[in-house]
């Protein structure tokens, strides 16, 4: 039997309130218990997660409360933090996650908050500059690029005025961290942009986020207005995106910030020289901004540098979705291997039957099969392996997935969301739409239309055979990857690629 009126915590994040938290929670307080609104654990198969005493339950629905209070539920998992799923972590930028109140300043001072700031400030901005570069952080957003250089590159440069901005722009399919910092730990994140300003140079920032967080967009509102005074005199706004996905793109996120289109710009100039209204800036996602204030504290870039591998260092917030049983946010050092993530610590598919792919990286990662599932969750690895780790999110499908229709979405998924700046990305996406189209049509094709015309002089008067189709098809992608101006269309071909090299048979014609 629990005491009568504990003190009851349950996460207040999307995910949670979709799972019916705020239900549980008003059936907690008509009972005269006290609720806490706290950050999630990340255990989302769980959710609503009720704690009490440490102890959890879960998923909680309504009906369950009184169960609870009487110490007779069927849900109990008992003491949370030594849950497997939590045990086996290593949680540095995700260390507060079930355990403060998001808004609370002084839970974020008492575990540790402005540390990292004030150290920043008191040993200067070369320092700063140094100690980042040396704990090898890199981008947590997509192509890995060292944070250091990118600060320093920005530090550097001739500029009577420079920003911080924050890509949060998070539109991967399975990706979820980027929320679950804006929403459960929204100071670690103001934190780390107020510690960029201060090594850069930079007097106002600015957080892109998508329309479709409107919780997040909620919480980092209040979080800046409460913590004005800590971070001063840097000056940070939140900016709502209309979710467009290439904006995700980070020029295409400075022009939108400027009230322009969202459209990819060419490079040179680099943001880091020439970035929001032509100057210098500095561009990061949420994961990788929410890292710096562990890593400025005490000690803390050593002990990052020592943690992974080769130049994979720190720890990445790996997000398990799709057809998984255990789907949640699991932090862990990079060198876990692909196959432990999946099966272990995910338990598999949540519909039983075997795993046939795992698309790492978003909705442009390549698909992995089970016979490289022992690749070591790191970039290099990744990268031998012509896949991508992006932004940490792994989607689990089981063996009924078509994956000659996964390929055919890709296209299609570049060919809505393409910005139209560049030829390859915009008409190459369409093209492989109808090209995979063609090659699984249960009837040879016939000439095109257009193309068969006397006037088209180069234009083939006669339908191709599927192996010349499945070459076209390669060469599309060839053009797409090296011709495209921006990632949209250059990582487009992982999925399709990846596809049609491990399951040719999903590729042919359907009747």
């Amino acid at each position: 039997m629990i005491q009568s009126h504990p003190l009851v915590r349950i996460a207040d994040d999307s995910l949670a309130l979709a799972c019916g938290a705020d239900a549980v929670a008003a059936v907690f307080t008509a009972t005269g218990c006290t609720v806490e609104r706290v950050s999630s654990w990340g255990m989302h198969w769980l959710e609503p997660l009720v704690e009490i005493d440490g102890q959890g339950f879960g998923p909680a629905p309504p009906a369950d409360v009184p169960a609870i209070l009487a110490g007779t539920s069927a849900k109990a998992i008992g003491p949370i933090a030594a849950h497997p799923f939590l045990a086996r972590q290593q949680r540095l930028t995700f260390a507060r996650a079930g355990r403060t109140r998001p808004l609370s300043l002084d839970d974020y001072a008492e575990t540790g908050g402005w540390a990292g700031l004030k150290r920043a400030r008191a040993i200067g901005r070369e320092e700063v500059l140094a100690e980042l570069i040396t704990s090898g952080l890199r981008g947590r957003g997509g192509a890995g690029f060292p944070a250091g250089i990118k600060w320093r590159t920005v530090a550097e440069a001739p500029g009577t005025r420079k920003y911080v901005v924050c890509n949060a722009d998070e539109g991967d399919s399975g990706t979820f961290a980027d929320r679950m910092v804006m929403e459960g730990d929204p100071f670690l994140l103001i934190e780390g942009m107020a510690i960029a300003a201060h090594a850069v140079g930079a007097d106002r920032g600015y957080i892109y986020v998508r329309s479709e967080y409107p919780h997040a967009i909620a919480k980092l509102r209040k979080a800046i207005g409460l913590a004005i005074l800590h971070i001063a005199p840097f000056q940070l706004e939140v900016r709502v995106g209309a979710g467009a996905y290439v904006c995700g793109e980070e020029t295409s996120l400075l022009n939108s910030i400027e009230g322009k289109r969202g459209e990819v710009r060419a490079k040179p100039p680099l943001p880091a020289l020439e970035g929001l209204f032509g100057c210098p800036t500095v561009v990061n996602n949420v994961l990788t901004l929410a890292a710096v204030p562990h890593i400025l504290s005490a000690g803390g870039a050593e002990l990052y540098q020592r943690l992974g591998v080769d130049r994979s260092k720190g720890t990445m917030p790996v997000q398990l979705a799709g057809n998984i049983r255990h789907g949640g946010l699991f932090e862990t050092t990079f060198g876990m291997t692909l196959g432990e993530l999946v099966n272990d610590v995910g338990g598999g598919t949540a519909s039983g039957r075997p795993v046939k792919a795992a698309q790492v990286g978003g909705p442009l990662g390549a698909y992995i099969p089970p016979s490289q599932f022992h690749l070591p969750f790191a970039y290099e690895q990744f990268a031998a392996a012509d896949a991508l780790i992006g932004h940490g999110g792994v989607v689990v499908f089981d063996d009924t997935v078509d994956m000659g229709g996964m390929a055919r979405f890709a296209m299609q998924f570049c060919a809505a969301e393409s910005c139209g700046k560049c030829t390859p990305c915009r008409i190459g996406s369409t093209r492989g739409v109808e090209l995979i189209d063609r090659i699984r049509a249960p009837t040879p094709a016939t000439a095109d239309a257009v193309a068969s015309l006397p006037q088209m002089h180069n234009g083939r008067k006669s339908g191709r055979s599927r192996e010349e189709e499945l070459q076209l098809l390669e060469d599309l992608c060839e053009t797409m990857q090296f011709g495209s101006l921006c990632a949209l269309g250059g990582f487009t071909p992982y999925p399709v690629r990846s596809a049609l090299k491990h399951w040719p048979e999903d590729f042919e014609p359907k009747a």
